[in-house]
């Protein structure tokens, strides 16, 4: 049977990596220290996926542009304190490499900087696993289409034969501003039904689900 993708782009964090909490809680350390309301779980995990400057001012719209800079700091300071024992979802190291092995295009699109991806594909190991990558740091912020349309451009593959997963409703945005099909994944940062909400192929509950639904449907 004919595969229906050749490129398979990957979200990372809340889709490959189990980090949302980490996240969630790195926000609101970032807030109490520069003496701000922590906003709460639901507001910080709708906000996953963006670029970390465009998350920040999303949570704290009325924080002085002048002290945006500071708030990064700080979540990046309580961030990276954990980032290297965050672990991958089980059974998604598997699935990598097997999906590698089996002639897929592999590709990365996230709101992390180029900094932090780097840092994560170096100490799980799957960084040569990834053809191509694309960060928030380098272009705009999901939902705009600009890291898969990159990515379709350096690899040569078009919109119909892409898929994107992901785990929030800015991903699955992002690839319909693309014209790119996607798939969403629910033990990540959104609900389940605000992911439908937006029309993915499907909406799988485990990494386990994720690779049937690859192996039978891509």
């Amino acid at each position: 049977m004919a595969r229906r993708f050749h490129l398979i782009v990957f979200d990372w964090d809340g889709t490959l990596m189990d980090s949302a909490g980490v996240i969630v809680t790195s926000i609101q350390r970032a807030a109490q220290d520069l003496g701000l309301e922590p906003p709460p779980e639901a507001a910080c995990r709708h906000i996953i996926g963006l670029g970390l400057t465009e998350a920040l001012a999303q949570l704290f719209p009325a924080l002085p542009e002048a002290e945006h800079p500071r708030l990064v700091t700080r979540y990046r300071y309580h961030y990276l304190g954990r980032d290297a024992q965050i672990p991958l979802f089980a059974g998604v190291d598997a699935l990598v490499r097997e999906l590698h092995a089996q002639d897929y295009l592999l590709g990365v699109a996230t709101g992390k900087s180029r900094k932090g991806l780097d840092r994560v594909l170096g100490y799980t190991g799957l960084g040569a696993y990834f053809h191509a990558t694309r960060c928030a740091d380098e272009c705009f912020s999901k939902p705009h289409p600009q890291m898969l349309e990159e990515l379709m451009g350096q690899l040569g593959v078009r919109p119909e034969r892409t898929l994107m997963i992901g785990d929030t409703s800015h991903d699955l945005q992002m690839a319909a501003n693309a014209g790119v099909p996607a798939l969403a994944v629910s033990y990540g940062a959104h609900r389940r039904e605000d992911l439908l909400a937006h029309g993915p192929l499907a909406c799988v509950n485990s990494v386990e689900e994720l690779r049937t639904w690859l192996m039978t449907c891509a």
